[in-house]
């Protein structure tokens, strides 16, 4: 959920960005479809009625089709994008844990890295935000509120269970 509402909040804004764009400049959002089917291999004549016609029909769409590589605004989120991000984010954000679990000693280990654990996933928030140009607040919010959660949960169990860390 965390990771593809992550991406589903970079899709929304990159959504908005260009609907903005075709509001407030849409003589070079023109020219800059046409340039795209032009670097598509379409001689410029038949870019700018392409571009043109599209415009017309939907000029949005051909945005997000052309620029955005977006299937629409209907069409969100692709589960292996955000299936490898997660993994990326994952596999990046254990290595501040690991080092708290291998050098912090004693009964500091569990508090120490229950902590760097919410400050990874708090980058790890901000970091994804930043980069698709989302609302860094409810990203950083969502993954760190959720990764809290799962521990909590993790926590109780074992310690129902009777486990412990040695």
């Amino acid at each position: 959920y965390v990771s593809v509402s992550t991406q589903r909040d970079t899709e929304k804004a990159l959504i908005a960005k260009e609907k903005w764009e075709l509001e407030q400049m849409p003589e070079q959002e023109l020219e800059e479809l046409t340039q795209l089917y032009q670097a598509k291999g379409l001689q410029r004549e038949t870019a700018e009625q392409v571009a043109r016609e599209l415009h017309q029909h939907d000029a949005l769409a051909a945005h997000l089709e052309t620029e955005l590589h977006m299937g629409g605004k209907d069409e969100l989120t692709n589960p292996w994008v955000a299936a490898g991000a997660s993994a990326l984010a994952f596999t990046l954000g254990a290595i501040l844990p690991l080092l708290a679990v291998l050098f912090v000693p004693g009964a500091a280990k569990i508090p120490v890295t229950f902590a760097v654990v919410l400050v990874a996933l708090g980058i790890t928030g901000w970091l994804s935000a930043k980069l698709g140009q989302a609302p860094v607040r409810p990203a950083v919010l969502r993954v760190i509120g959720g990764g809290a959660l799962a521990l909590l949960i993790t926590f109780a169990i074992g310690s129902l269970l009777g486990t412990s860390v040695a």
